[in-house]
């Protein structure tokens, strides 16, 4: 008898329907249950992304997909890590300022742009934060992304521009924000 070849397609399709109940339970003992969703989302299209890499063996792909699973929940807690580092010093950073002698305005502004930083989104800090923080090119911050550098270019323009309608005070964005792109 003749070994059957699934495409790479239904080698992921099966992979998806044996182990995704299980990969989701791995995720939600460890991190929020609704957040382990997105977690194992996440997980499904790296593997997609490498359905080359997919094992043929059944075992070996149930394997493979835990452990891109465990990347993922590693990346995520990178990321919050990193989130709440500059929350820190963005707190830091308008707390200490300058003594009560120090100019009024400056101390006025950096209390301003910690406020309006903690107003943006998740999505709209980190590009910032890989820009500006990081000192990541646009190559390189897509790629830490997965974007390309002109789709990081336009998120950081639009992260910018949201920022500066905080700053500003106006009341509504003139221009859309990432997460109204994404729709």
């Amino acid at each position: 008898m003749e070994a059957v070849t699934l495409t790479p397609e239904e080698r992921f399709r099966s992979a998806f329907a044996d182990n995704y109940a299980d990969l989701l339970r791995f995720a939600q003992r460890r991190v929020d249950p609704h957040h382990a969703e997105d977690v194992a989302a996440e997980a499904f299209l790296a593997a997609w992304r490498r359905v080359g890499d997919l094992p043929d063996d059944p075992s070996d792909a149930r394997a493979w997909l835990f452990g891109i699973v465990r990347n993922c929940l590693l990346n995520d807690r990178r990321s919050a890590r990193r989130r709440d580092a500059l929350a820190v010093r963005l707190a830091d950073a308008s707390a200490s300022g300058r003594r009560c002698d120090a100019d009024e305005d400056f101390l006025a502004r950096r209390v301003d742009v910690a406020a309006a930083w903690a107003s943006l989104p998740d999505a709209e800090q980190e590009v910032l934060a890989l820009a500006v923080l990081d000192g990541l090119t646009s190559a390189q911050a897509g790629a830490v992304l997965g974007i390309s550098a002109a789709a990081f270019r336009l998120r950081l323009s639009r992260a910018r521009a949201a920022l500066r309608v905080r700053l500003d005070g106006e009341a509504e964005p003139t221009t859309p924000t990432m997460q109204e792109t994404r729709r």
